[in-house]
Order: structure tokens, then C-alpha cells, then sequence
């Protein structure tokens, strides 16, 4: 849903810039904001022949370094538009922060259905299922795309993709505790546990087996754009953190309402019987097995700890740009005020992995 502007652009200097480079796109614009999102500020143009389009930009503020890579989602999206992936078609990227203050990207504009609660509430139970199966279907589309021919995006180190993550969201996390709070002048703090997560998802005896693909990096429900009247996605949103690595960790974030309720989603419909219609976690697990050649249910209790180790730094990060002013609202709040609950729920699903691993039954099996 787009609402009045909450963070202000330069409409006059946008409408300047896109008459020179981007004539496709009629001026003057009638410019929205939409209230989804907590990451980059997306906004609805209405050109003047009422075509619509959205822009996606960096938050003002010093940014951390990799995040917010806007560049990097236009380049997805932008190389997928020839595959079986769906997304929307990429018109332009602006480097420059001169014209609206921050670099920013300007895709199409694609009408349907975005569920912001994953159990789906309105449709039917027949067509709960299929959208489900389809977004399982398009999930695991992504990740039989070929790597020799994605390689020319530079997105990632086809290897150690796990390491990797580790390493960037530590130091994410590092830098992030000393932000601080405008209201009572003092630094956010640490995650709780960070030190001894990371030290845990470190030991390569823990590890998941390491596999390449690319990965969207946020797969969710909502983040697809599904048709209005068919159990058919027509677009994949927020590609900014697409890299090359293994895709369980795709397939965590995408089920993760079945283990995980830190997001404002209600676990308890999650489980089996309760919502005619949601399939288990079992059976997207089957169906994802069955589309990509490979069943992940060995590695999904590692992969489940590691999206609540991950997520909590992604809240940790709203919770910088909350407490200084750079992002605001009643989701923004709740999101901030998550961070030391979230951290406790992860160190939980950790402690599981290691005391079933230390089963000698499954160590048997290691």
C-alpha cells in the first residue's frame, strides 16, 4: 500500500533528471511512499499518461558497508528478466546522490498480491496450498539458475558462503552497537550471546555442506508479487542482498514462520491442522527436494539457528537507523524493540544443534 511521503525526495530535481535520461517516464509525477519495507525507502511514480513505476533508494545516514546495495538489486533484477525467474523490468540506476540525495533505481510497477502474513488470510484453502507450492516452485527456480553465466554479476565468492555471512554480520553487529540513541545518549549495546553465536557457527564440524547457488538473500512471502486472481507469482522483490552461496539458507528464510515467530507472524497457525490449507514444513521441504534436485532436512537445524542469529542483526540494524531518526513508524518501533528478545530465541536454536549433535545416536551418524 503507497500512503502519503514519509521521507521526503526532491520531486522537482527527480522530474529534471528523468526528462533528461529516463524519457520513457512522463513528468510530472504524483509520488507516494509505500508502507512496506523497513530496509530502503520505495516509493509509487505516477507519470502524467497515469503509467505507474517504483523507486527504490538508499536511507539517508552513513550507511554501514554491504548494506543497503541497491546497485546490487538492479543488477538482479536486470539479468533475470531473461530467465524463468519473475521480476519486475529494471528501467534505470542512478549513482549519483545529488538528485534525490541518495542513489537510487526506478523498476516497473507490477499490480497483484503481496501477503504480509504468510498464512494468507482471504484466500482459500485450495489456493493457500498452490501459493504456497508456488512460491517453493519459484525458490527453487532461483536456484537451478546456471552459475557460469551469473558469475558476470560479481555478487559473491562462489565458496564459503557461511563464512562469509558470519564474518559480515559480526562486524555489522560490532559497528552497529555503538550507535547512539539520540533520546537518551547512549550506545544500543551488543547482541546478546554474539560472541559465543559466532564462535559456534564458526566450527566447521557444525557446518552444512557447503553448495553454490545464487540466493536471493530475503525470500519471503512478502517479498513476491503474486498474479491477482491465479496462484502465480509475477514478481520477485528485494534482491539487495543476492550473493552466490548455499541456498539452505533460502530455504530457512522462506519457512521460517514454522520455527521462528520474531517477525510478527503467529507460529501457533503454523502448526499442523491449524490453518486449513498451509502446507507443513515437511511438505515444502518435499516439494523444494523434488524442484531442486536436493533435500535439505538434515542441514535445517544449523540453517534455522543461523537465520535467528542473522535476522537479529537485521533488527539490530533497524534499531540503529530507528534511534536515529532515519526510519520511523509503529513497525520500525516494534522491529527495534525485538533485538535482545530475538538474540535469546537464537541462542535457544543454537543450544538445540548442539545437544542433539552430541546425541551419540546422531553422532554416530555425522
Amino acid at each position: 500500500m503507497a500512503e502519503s511521503v514519509r521521507q521526503s525526495i526532491d520531486i522537482s530535481s527527480l522530474e529534471r533528471y528523468l526528462n533528461q535520461f529516463v524519457r520513457e517516464i512522463k513528468t510530472p509525477l504524483d509520488v507516494k511512499q509505500f508502507t512496506f519495507g523497513q530496509s530502503n525507502p520505495t516509493y509509487l511514480l505516477t507519470a502524467i499518461d497515469e503509467k505507474q513505476y517504483v523507486l527504490r533508494k538508499k536511507p539517508p545516514g552513513q550507511l554501514p558497508p554491504q548494506t543497503h546495495l541497491i546497485e546490487r538489486e538492479y543488477a538482479m533484477i536486470q539479468y533475470l528478466q531473461g530467465t524463468d525467474v519473475p521480476v519486475p523490468k529494471a528501467y534505470w540506476l542512478c549513482r549519483e546522490e545529488s538528485i534525490i540525495g541518495t542513489p537510487f533505481f526506478i523498476m516497473e510497477f507490477l499490480e497483484g498480491r503481496i501477503f504480509t502474513d504468510s498464512t494468507m488470510p482471504g484466500v482459500s484453502p485450495g489456493d493457500r496450498t498452490a501459493l504456497w507450492r508456488e512460491a517453493v516452485r519459484t525458490l527453487a527456480k532461483i536456484h537451478r539458475i546456471d552459475l557460469s553465466a551469473a558469475r558476470q554479476l560479481e555478487v559473491g565468492n562462489p565458496t564459503k558462503y557461511y563464512n562469509r555471512q558470519i564474518s559480515i554480520f559480526m562486524s555489522l553487529s560490532k559497528a552497529q552497537s555503538s550507535v547512539v540513541d539520540l533520546k537518551t545518549k547512549e550506545k544500543i549495546g551488543e547482541v546478546p550471546y554474539l560472541d559465543k553465536m559466532v564462535h559456534f557457527f564458526s566450527k566447521k564440524a557444525y557446518q552444512p555442506r557447503d553448495r553454490s547457488t545464487i540466493v536471493h538473500g530475503d525470500y519471503k512471502i512478502d517479498n513476491l508479487i503474486f498474479h491477482n486472481s491465479e496462484p502465480r507469482i509475477i514478481g520477485v522483490l528485494d534482491w539487495e542482498m543476492a550473493t552466490i552461496g548455499n541456498p539452505l539458507s533460502d530455504f530457512c528464510n522462506l519457512t521460517h514462520p514454522y520455527f521462528w515467530g520474531g517477525l510478527k507472524q503467529n507460529v501457533e497457525l503454523f502448526r499442523p491442522g491449524r490453518m486449513i490449507g498451509l502446507p507443513t514444513r515437511e511438505t515444502c521441504t518435499h516439494w523444494y527436494a523434488e524442484d531442486a534436485g536436493w533435500d535439505p532436512t538434515a542441514d535445517l537445524p544449523w540453517g534455522d539457528a543461523f537465520f535467528a542469529f542473522r535476522t537479529t542483526s537485521v533488527l539490530q540494524s533497524i534499531k540503529a537507523r530507528y534511534v536515529q531518526g532515519h526510519t520511523s513508524g509503529d513497525t520500525a518501533a516494534y522491529y527495534a524493540s525485538r533485538v535482545d528478545e530475538s538474540a535469546f530465541d537464537a541462542w535457544e536454536l543454537v543450544n538445540k544443534v548442539i545437544k542433539a549433535q552430541k546425541n551419540p545416536v546422531l553422532e554416530s551418524k555425522l
